[in-house]
């Protein structure tokens, strides 16, 4: 899937016209900003808004189902019986994702294969007889989906490690220490295996050369100059709801919330639920900040800690964002030249998402590239060392 090029600034949606087209999009995160927008878009609304942003990204096949599920719920069809009971569901749960990321589950358990027939992720072609078939699976299996329907949107994109390697590199460049990876908010973990995959662009590339999980044109322009290896001491994580993606139940979990018609992405993922299998790597069921009060309870000899996250940011309530700014601060005053402590983010920014980092001590807080938050294509902003 190719995301569209930035052209634009951001346009913010009305009430009355939620259609509307924006340079910086993600598929599994299209609430953004915008959300916090002082009113509250109805479910129809919700689901023209998704169709919009799927229609944007190629995914036609979610784009037209979604639309015909808008009208079905105005229509007072089975959609309404479904989706009314969760009318007051914050935005941020992205309840078109959930519905249709239940109704992949079922898919891809092979529980209704008439839809199969038109999903490709389950060897199906797209037609205009999906959405009858679509209807078909929604009023056979309401009482599974109404279960289905409450899980939180969990995909760990790893097109995010192609942006997030530029971070790293220059952090291992810089202190010459093995790298002790915590990340918050990480889900399956999937993007803390990164050095585990391949990186390329122009005439350079960096990473195991047999990996099966690559990114191409990973920088566009200039690129940083990255260390030849990069020794990981450690790597653990934190979410409130992680995924076990090594387990049958957690890889069918994050399938189900990657497009039925975006192949590459469902492969890439696959590729990387593969590797995690052979790198261990635990995550906790924990709150960012209560977690990251025990790991930087003490500054770690020999190492650097590198406290990062990716488009996580947004999602974590205001008072927790200032207890871990606070603990990270805490921990940075603590740090030094043998126990240093970095604080790579990649977050939305208006138009593109920023990457930024930290290093305690001597590398101040500073935007170090911009990139797509869904695939790499990061843009090189230092000087190359």
């Amino acid at each position: 899937m190719a995301p569209p090029r930035d052209t634009a600034p951001l346009v913010l949606p009305s009430r009355k016209i939620p259609n509307f087209k924006s340079t910086f999009a993600i598929p599994e995160f299209c609430y953004l900003e915008y959300t916090k927008m002082p009113f509250a878009l109805t479910i129809p609304e919700l689901l023209r808004r998704q169709s919009n942003w799927c229609e944007q990204l190629n995914s036609p096949l979610y784009a037209k189902l979604l639309a015909q599920a808008a009208e079905n719920y105005e229509n007072r069809g089975p959609l309404f019986d479904l989706l009314q009971p969760h009318a007051t569901d914050d935005e941020s749960s992205v309840l078109p994702l959930r519905l249709m990321g239940a109704v992949h589950g079922l898919v891809l358990e092979k529980k209704a294969p008439d839809l199969a027939a038109f999903y490709p992720s389950a060897g199906g072609h797209p037609s205009p007889e999906a959405w009858p078939a679509f209807l078909r699976t929604i009023e056979t299996h309401t009482a599974d989906l109404g279960s289905l329907i409450h899980r939180p949107v969990q995909t760990n994109e790893v097109g995010r490690s192609g942006s997030l390697l530029c971070g790293f590199g220059l952090i291992a460049a810089r202190t010459k220490l093995p790298l002790r990876l915590l990340e918050i908010g990480a889900s399956a973990g999937l993007n803390l295996r990164w050095d585990r995959y391949r990186y390329e662009w122009q005439s350079s590339a960096w990473g195991d050369p047999a990996s099966p999980v690559r990114f191409q044109d990973a920088f566009v322009g200039n690129a940083p100059k990255i260390p030849p290896s990069i020794e990981i001491a450690s790597r653990a994580g934190c979410d409130l709801s992680p995924i076990d993606a090594t387990s049958a139940e957690g890889r069918l979990t994050l399938l189900s919330y990657v497009w039925a018609d975006q192949i590459d992405r469902i492969q890439l993922l696959d590729a990387a639920i593969g590797i995690a299998t052979t790198i261990p790597c635990v995550i906790e069921k924990a709150s960012a900040a209560d977690w990251l009060v025990t790991e930087l309870a003490a500054p770690a000899a020999g190492v650097a800690t590198v406290v990062f996250h990716s488009v996580v940011w947004q999602y974590i309530p205001a008072q927790e964002q200032e207890r871990i700014v606070a603990i990270i601060e805490e921990a940075g005053r603590r740090a030094s030249a043998q126990s240093p402590l970095a604080w790579l983010k990649m977050e939305p920014s208006e138009k593109r998402a920023e990457v930024r980092l930290r290093i305690y001590p001597g590398f101040e807080d500073r935007a170090i590239a911009t990139t797509r938050p869904h695939a790499p294509s990061v843009h090189w902003l230092l000087p190359r060392e």
